[in-house]
């Protein structure tokens, strides 16, 4: 019986020829990570950091922090009446389109996700198509409507026209939810005698509180952020404006001033609670967006 020598046998300190290349690609892994990170929150940082700058600092050399941080851009931010008054507008008109989107859409995902009827797969596309149309090219059709209704110049010609953005994604995506649903639940209720309105409110509505929580923030975040319909349809009141066309008028507060600071101040403050109700909000926003994905 033979024995490996000492010279024969692998070392013990010797490393493994794949595991080289698993810590190469996981570091790999991690440069792309922190390179994406980078990539999507400098814009923020750098914004953050320009509303701390006085209008010296803006149009010196760029240094990536401030040599003298102040609040001051912030304090000419909430002084303005326009912001102010475009922060409780924007609210207004978001809040109020978003329960519209979702009041409607809801009974519309119902229908198309639920009940059988001619059409309903074409009428579902159609639905989808609405989405591929630019804002621009039915904005000229828009005004017309919204004038002949006589609500040119006031809040609900935003509440009545933002539904056209947000509608159609949320009736997709709370019909793919209605579909999934167990017919059980419906037969159960009929059985216990529920009508098809209270199988609906009370039963599989509750059901798809994920999708309504995922659908609702995305399109109240659409409306937070709108500009072209708002600045169209507000022009002869000022008074009725969101807060995207408030900051887009900024102007300094000496002649041919450029605000870029208080600009970058009142992003700051626009986008704040944008990621409070995402951060509050972020259970619900993963359950709804992967619900449906895998099946046991």
């Amino acid at each position: 019986m033979t024995t490996m020598t000492a010279a024969q046998s692998p070392a013990s300190g010797a490393q493994h020829p794949g595991q080289g290349w698993r810590v190469a690609r996981r570091v790999g892994f991690w440069f792309i990570i922190v390179l994406i990170l980078f990539y999507t929150l400098f814009p923020f940082y750098w914004a953050f950091n320009t509303s701390l700058k006085n209008e010296n600092e803006v149009f010196a050399t760029a240094y990536l922090f401030s040599q003298n941080p102040s609040l001051r851009n912030y304090e000419l931010v909430f002084q303005n009446e326009r912001f102010v008054r475009g922060l409780f507008n924007s609210t207004l008109v978001a809040g109020g389109s978003t329960i519209l989107a979702l009041g409607v859409g809801s009974f519309a995902a119902y229908a198309l996700g639920r009940l059988k009827f001619r059409g309903r797969l074409l009428m579902l596309y159609a639905v989808l198509a609405m989405t591929m149309f630019p804002q621009i090219s039915i904005l000229s059709g828009l005004f017309s409507i919204v004038r002949d209704l006589g609500l040119f110049g006031s809040l609900s010609s935003l509440v009545v026209t933002y539904p056209l953005i947000t509608l159609p994604f949320t009736v997709w995506t709370l019909t793919t939810f209605f579909k999934g649903l167990p017919s059980e639940l419906e037969q159960a209720a009929l059985v216990d005698g529920a009508t098809g309105f209270q199988t609906f409110y009370l039963i599989l509505l509750p059901l798809t509180a994920p999708a309504l929580v995922t659908t609702g923030l995305l399109s109240f975040i659409s409306a937070w952020n709108e500009y072209l319909f708002a600045l169209t349809f507000t022009t002869i009141n000022p008074s009725a404006q969101t807060v995207p066309v408030a900051i887009a008028l900024f102007s300094g507060q000496v002649q041919r001033q450029d605000p870029i600071a208080e600009v970058m101040a009142a992003s700051v403050i626009v986008t704040i609670p944008l990621i409070l109700l995402v951060l509050y909000f972020q259970r619900r926003i993963v359950e709804g967006l992967t619900a449906g994905a895998v099946k046991g």
